[in-house]
């Protein structure tokens, strides 16, 4: 009868990286004969004596992916004393990195799921953007990290999902005079949310091209001055209500708009400290 094989996965975080490596090894060998063993999490010597003392009485390959330079240094010696053979599954990488782009790696753990944590965020408020986009359920006025309110074509969607990407949650709230604003918008604190105002010339000839690129007739009430001016009074007024910080838009980009609601944001909360 085959002694049974094992390898011991060893990790200064979950280990996961290393686990899949060895699996794919494993299939090419009749996998099913091995048996995969994880120690995750190591963080210091003792941690890796209990390896070492398990593996010293075992038919086991070490397969390791730790970061932290001691740890690493410490596992290769003991491994090597105790005739133990134990792989390191990222040096080679590793050291092509150091070299090819001539920098040093980090040496920290976990990092690659804190990376994960990042992207998760980014997509969760890129959703939380699309749900609350335009007004649509109110409840995201009191979870979104920021508010955006203003007349059609003043960037609220562009400028939500801008800086859900930025892992911000956004919320915006369209400001028609014929519809009352949702109660939430003036419960929520000031530093929440950032009025968008345009001057009238300028909605006037977005909306005019808008109404174009949908085929519609650009003398429509829409595009149409008076009502442009109606609009921007009307939001004018809601604003000053609020008492929220306010933003003009008509000759900036959406990065640079995006970068001045930030800058206000946090102006506004250093002085609320």
């Amino acid at each position: 009868m085959n002694k049974k094989k094992f390898v011991y996965v060893v990790s200064d975080s979950v280990g996961e990286t290393a686990e899949l490596m060895v699996k794919a090894v494993a299939s090419q060998f009749n996998g099913k004969d091995i048996e995969i063993q994880n120690f995750s999490y190591v963080e210091d010597n003792k941690d890796l004596n209990n390896v070492i003392a398990v593996s010293k009485y075992s038919n086991c390959i070490i397969a390791y992916t730790i970061v932290i330079p001691s740890l690493k240094e410490y596992l290769d010696r003991k491994a090597r004393e105790e005739g133990i053979v134990a792989v390191d599954l990222m040096n080679p990488l590793m050291t092509a990195f150091s070299q090819k782009f001539n920098k040093e790696p980090k040496g920290e753990p976990r990092l690659m799921r804190k990376l994960d944590d990042n992207y998760f965020r980014r997509v969760e408020a890129i959703e939380f953007a699309v749900k609350y986009d335009d007004g649509q359920e109110v409840q995201g006025i009191t979870r979104a990290d920021i508010v955006l309110i203003g007349v059609s074509r003043t960037s609220k969607t562009p400028l939500s999902m801008y800086l859900a990407n930025k892992k911000y949650k956004v919320a915006n709230v369209p400001l028609v005079p014929e519809i009352t604003p949702p109660d939430e918008l003036f419960d929520i604190p000031r530093n929440k949310c950032v009025g968008l105002v345009i001057t009238p010339d300028k909605l006037n000839e977005i909306r005019k091209e808008r109404l174009k690129n949908l085929g519609l007739a650009t003398q429509a009430n829409y595009a149409n001055l008076d009502r442009i001016l109606e609009e921007l009074d009307y939001a004018e007024k809601i604003m000053k209500r609020i008492g929220c910080p306010v933003i003009n838009v008509s000759n900036k980009a959406v990065e640079e708009t995006a970068d001045s609601i930030l800058a206000i944001l946090k102006k506004e909360r250093y002085l609320l400290i």
